[in-house]
């Protein structure tokens, strides 16, 4: 099992930023890659950022590239999501996950263990 606590969220206004973290412990060592997803009310779930064990590959959502940068530092067993000029569509639910999944980097179903989610609001 492997459990992850995601913190850092907040309020925000338009233009600014927020670092969230993911805390992952268990069985951390299985891992194949870690994202972020996040959910506004009434929508579904939606990829965001993810990053392989190693941190040598990452990969975006096209409405966050070049504003959100992902990374780990594994010593720590912890995820990290910089956001930089936040926008109020970004307010969501923030999701941590943990993948056992070589293949489904961009969808929900590829991920196996979930964080209990942070809230980012962003105000304009």
């Amino acid at each position: 099992q492997v459990q992850l606590v995601e913190s850092g969220g907040g309020l925000v206004q338009a233009g600014g930023s927020l670092r969230l973290s993911c805390a992952a412990s268990g069985r951390t060592f299985r891992s194949y890659r870690m994202g972020w997803f996040r959910q506004a009310p009434g929508k579904e779930r939606e990829f965001v950022a993810a990053i392989s064990w190693s941190g040598d590959s990452t990969y975006y959502a096209d409405s966050v590239k070049g504003r959100f940068t992902i990374s780990r530092d594994n010593a720590k067993n912890t995820v990290y999501l910089q956001m930089n000029s936040l926008k109020p569509e970004d307010t969501a639910v923030y999701y941590c996950a943990d993948s056992r999944d070589p293949r489904r980097v961009f969808t929900a179903m590829g991920y196996d263990y979930w964080g209990q989610g942070t809230q980012v609001t962003v105000s304009s």
